[in-house]
């Protein structure tokens, strides 16, 4: 069952537009997913992912295994 998403993650989610949306999601999931295997619980500051996402971040290949 997927965690509910906390209110600064909501508050930074909705600092984006509608197009940006989906692509804080995916940042966020990867992420929390990152950070919990190298340091057993995630830390997210999810106003500094969204940010980056205004600055231009966006995945742009595949991931390397």
């Amino acid at each position: 069952m997927a965690e509910k998403p906390s209110e600064k993650q909501i508050e930074a989610r909705n600092s984006l537009p509608d197009e940006l949306k989906p692509i804080f999601d995916e940042f966020v999931a990867d992420y929390k997913y990152a950070a919990t295997m190298r340091h057993g619980r995630p830390y997210i500051s999810y106003i500094v992912l969204a940010d980056m996402i205004r600055a231009g971040w966006r995945l742009s290949a595949k991931p390397v295994k």
